[in-house]
This record gives C-alpha cells, structure tokens and sequence, in this order.
C-alpha cells in the first residue's frame, strides 16, 4: 500500500492579534488565497487539504479553498490535533505537513517537498524544523500514527498544537529537517504574520516584489530583504514577542 503525504493547510478567521487574518488583502488577493497558490507548488504532496474549524465565521475559507480545486475538512474551532486527525481519518493521509495558511506566506514549496523525501527515505514520528532555519519558512511534517497517540494521551484536552509532546516526551522518534543550503538558516528575519506590523511587513514586500501569485522561491526572496533591511525592520522587533508567547504556550 502506497503511503500517502497531504498538505493540512490550517487556517481560521478568528485570531486575537490580528482579526480576519486569512482574509486580509495582498495586492488585492486574500492571504489564503495567497497561501493556496503558493502550496500548489509542492510537488510531492498528494493531497492539499484546507483543515478550518466548523464555525460558521470560518464558511468563507471553505468556499475559497473549494473555489481553487483543494479539498476542505472542517473541524474543532480550538483543538487542532483533533482537527488534524479527524481530517486525516477522512482523507486516509499518513503522514501530513503542518502549514500556517493564516501565517507562513512564504513557507517555500522546495522545503515542503524535501521534507516529504526525508520522510519517505528514513521515516519518523515527527520531522522538526530547525530552530536556525528562518521563521515561517518551512513546514513540520508528522507521521499519523503519533498524532493519534498523542490524541489519546491529551484526553479532551483542546490544544493548538501537538509541539509540546515531540519536545518533552521519549515516546517519539524526532529529528531535524537537513538543509544544507546556508541561506535559509536566518533567524535575523520574520516570515510570519502574528501582528499589526507583520501585515505591514508582507504588504511591503508584495508591493516592492511587484508580484500578484505567490511564487516566488524562498532563496530569491531571502536575497531580496538582505539587499532591504528596511523591510526586514518593519516586524522583526516583533520576534521576542512571538517567542515568548509560544514559551508561554509551551510550544518552544
């Protein structure tokens, strides 16, 4: 039987920083919209699956994802590794990649598919992305069967990620993703949308690339903001206060 990897692209409308996040304008294209193209790109994935919550708030995620050929699992509004297994039982997936589609506008494809390689040749519970690599670029990938085990263990428990168990627990086989090209491990850099000036930060750099899809490779935009620091500036001050937030959450 063929193992089968799928893209859970997770996004609701709700967020308390930044309200109606996946619905914000991007050169006059919604952020989801802007995460779905950008996806599409990986090639390795079989399945591309918008996992969104069942309320009613969330009806229009739904429409935009079905508008754009990907399939749509609606589930728990706060416990998402419920969400992800449930949707993962539905669409019989094995192991699946954890995208922000709210937040990691350029979570590069390349990545994406390197992953789903890694896992195919030395398979494991949970392929991390390494603290060094820049924030927002890349996605985890997990294997099902832990995510199942981990569902048992947090009882009803809602929690919005399942993070704290692949760092804290020795039940699980966990390794890093190997990236070997240099330029991705920046943490001097912020590519994720959490706040106010990160919206600020993705408008400017949509703007300044001149572009209308999301395709443009992580390693080009990287090169990009180290010819603009200007840009770089407008959120990164922001990235003490996203890690200490996820400290708090016990998801770092």
């Amino acid at each position: 039987m063929l193992t089968k990897f799928a893209c859970f692209l997770t996004a609701r409308t709700r967020s308390s920083r930044l309200p109606d996040k996946p619905l914000l304008l991007l050169q006059n294209k919604m952020v989801i919209q802007h995460s779905i193209d950008r996806v599409k790109l990986a090639k390795k994935a079989d399945e591309i699956i918008l996992c969104t919550s069942d309320d009613p708030s969330d009806d229009i995620l739904e429409k935009v994802a079905l508008k754009n050929g990907i399939k749509v699992f609606r589930g728990s509004l706060n416990d998402l590794p419920q969400r992800w297994l449930e949707a993962a039982k539905q669409f019989k997936v094995d192991y699946f990649l954890k995208v922000d589609g709210a937040d990691d506008l350029f979570c590069d494809p390349f990545l994406v598919d390197l992953a789903i390689e890694q896992m195919k040749e030395n398979p494991c519970d949970c392929l991390e992305v390494p603290s060094s690599l820049v924030c927002g670029g890349a996605a985890h990938c997990i294997a099902v069967s832990a995510l199942h085990l981990i569902c048992e263990m947090k009882g009803n428990k809602e929690m919005e990620d399942c993070s704290p168990y692949f760092m804290n627990s020795k039940m699980f086989r966990v390794r890093d993703l190997k990236i070997d090209d240099p330029i991705y491990h920046n943490v001097r850099v912020r590519l994720t949308m959490d706040y106010p000036e990160d919206y600020q930060f993705f408008k400017s750099v949509f703007k300044k690339l001149a572009v209308d899809t999301n395709n443009v490779p992580l390693k080009n935009i990287l090169e990009f903001l180290r010819q603009h620091p200007e840009l770089v500036a407008i959120n990164f001050f922001r990235q003490e206060d996203y890690l200490k937030n996820r400290r708090r959450k016990g998801l770092a």
